[in-house]
């Protein structure tokens, strides 16, 4: 037994230390932007706008009542961003979990999964540990060449790496700061939206398995094409972008595996069934379509030199070493990257949200595959040609060197801090004396009170429901119309008419600078803190005497 335990260690070395590595850095990196203490949540800076969003969300299912679902910060019509992982986390704070342990535990494993299964694909797909090694670096350290906008704050000298230890900022955020380097490369987009990483995990394990059977010339079994269907079928409910990638890959899988075709057919129809209800859900409520926008974020007039040059700042050497890996790679090898390459090319031709912004998953997904076959590349010459070790090592460094300067902004991050129910009386006071499904008139947007307990307010910050098609505008003149009435009647049909339960008003505050004296002169409270100026009326009880 002892030496089975001794050629099982021998056999899979590499893997068990690659999970170990994992896990740990997982473990750090969700803990470091997210944790609690002393009955508040500690969010970093850089997850804070982000954050502003999921906790309502995860607060709405643990806290709250929310089914059938909808949008904490925009209720009254069916939600139409994927709330799956954030239900799950709900569900484990509910059962017991803190909030921290509740949405770091699954965020870590997810992570660390994902990780592993990039040096396991990477590996499967070349036959080379080093290639997984390598393809699992390329993935945490991005190889864009924001390092140049690095130099120009912090010109190369005797203190560079110095700089770069202390650095708190990305050199580039595009397109939110302008630059041409776009933010979506770094660690920050996994640390910010949790549920990515489980999403893109899924997809790279149904493709992990495919190439797998495919190697070996078998079919995929039938219990691995049931448990994809429902994966691919459960996927919209995760991330509806991963869904439309894994539909787009399978797809193009289906075409060129000739032995797995019965099986990746079966695997999307399936899958298709299983998300029909979803779609279903949604299909009234559609306020944005589709349509070709070719270019992505090149805001410049379109040419080839312009998408040559944005794609090249971005992807770096990668965008050189990509193509040169294909070419070298051998006919499955090719298969794989061709239905990536879909991913690539779909996210410059089409834009499915209001934001273009959003297609930047696509491009992630593609760029986990795409390293590989740099990595590929790489590896291939480091073999063959002895003199080409010193190149290598170079364009190694700047394959990984943006990323590394881009890490030490997450490292360097600060905590804010958010009082919590515990140690928040305005929060217990909601959380105790009113219904879970209530809806709130609210004057302010961010970490409302309001939402921390798991209710609703009548619309959060505009940006989070603009950006998945919901009508902001006309919900931000309906508060104004009632936050501006002078007659207290007109006020309580409006309330009413529109199913709201409580008025919120933060005196001082508040967001919407224009509150009539009405609600403070003619309107009981149900709640008041002199502290801070938080006030709660109940609509029933003031409009129904």
């Amino acid at each position: 037994m002892h030496k089975k335990y001794i050629k099982f260690l021998k056999k899979y070395f590499t893997e068990i230390i690659v999970s170990f590595i994992s896990l740990s850095f997982s473990f750090w990196l969700m803990f470091s932007t997210f944790s609690y203490k002393n009955g508040s949540m500690l969010i970093a800076t850089k997850a804070w706008s982000d954050f502003a969003s999921h906790i309502p969300l995860i607060r709405s299912f643990s806290l709250g009542s929310n089914f059938p679902p909808q949008y904490p910060i925009f209720p009254g019509e069916p939600i139409r961003y994927h709330y799956l992982f954030y239900f799950l986390v709900g569900i484990l704070e509910k059962i017991g979990l803190r909030i921290d342990w509740a949405l770091n535990l699954p965020s870590t494993l997810s992570f660390a999964v994902l990780m592993l299964i990039i040096y396991l694909l990477g590996k499967e797909l070349f036959k080379s540990k080093a290639i997984g090694i390598l393809s699992l670096i390329f993935f945490l350290f991005n190889g864009s060449l924001s390092f140049i906008e690095f130099f120009k704050l912090h010109p190369l000298s005797i203190n560079t790496i110095n700089d770069i230890i202390i650095n708190n900022t990305f050199p580039s955020f595009g397109p939110y700061d302008g630059k041409i380097v776009s933010a979506f490369w770094n660690l920050n987009i996994y640390t910010n939206q949790r549920h990515l990483a489980l999403a893109l995990t899924i997809l790279l394990l149904i493709v992990f398995f495919i190439a797998r059977f495919e190697i070996k010339r078998k079919k995929l079994p039938l219990y691995l094409i049931l448990l994809f269907g429902i994966l691919v079928g459960v996927l919209p409910l995760l991330h509806s972008s991963v869904f439309l990638m894994t539909l787009a890959v399978l797809g193009i899988l289906l075409i060129l595996f000739s032995s797995q075709r019965k099986s990746l057919f079966l695997i999307l129809l399936l899958g298709f069934l299983l998300s029909l209800p979803r779609v279903l859900f949604l299909k009234d409520t559609a306020t944005y379509l589709p349509h070709l926008q070719i270019g992505y974020l090149i805001t410049n007039q379109l040419s080839a030199f312009s998408f040559l040059q944005y794609w090249f700042m971005n992807l770096g050497l990668s965008a050189i070493l990509i193509p040169i890996g294909f070419i070298f790679a051998n006919r499955f090898q090719k298969k794989i990257f061709l239905s990536f390459f879909s991913l690539f090319l779909i996210g410059n031709l089409f834009q499915f949200s209001i934001e273009m912004a959003g297609n930047h998953k696509f491009f992630n997904a593609f760029l986990i595959i795409g390293n590989m076959y740099s990595a590929f590349l790489l590896i291939k010459l480091w073999k063959k040609f002895k003199f080409f070790k010193p190149t290598i090592i170079i364009a190694i460094f700047f394959l990984i060197f943006s990323g590394i300067i881009d890490f030490f902004p997450i490292k360097n991050d600060v905590f804010m801090t958010l009082s919590d129910y515990p140690s928040n009386p305005d929060i217990q006071w909601i959380i105790k004396n009113t219904p879970k499904n209530a809806i709130f008139l609210n004057s302010t947007f961010l970490y409302n009170p309001v939402s921390l307990a798991g209710r609703n307010i009548l619309m959060g910050w505009p940006y989070f429901p603009w950006s998945l098609g919901y009508d902001t505008n006309t919900r931000g003149a309906l508060m104004e119309k009632i936050f501006m009435q002078t007659n207290k009647n007109d006020a309580c049909k409006l309330l009413e008419k529109n199913s709201i339960d409580y008025v919120e008003i933060r005196n001082g505050q508040n967001d919407f600078p224009m509150i009539s004296s009405l609600f403070y002169q003619q309107f009981k409270l149900a709640y008041s803190n002199s502290t801070n100026n938080f006030s709660i009326y109940d609509v029933y009880k003031n409009c129904n005497k």
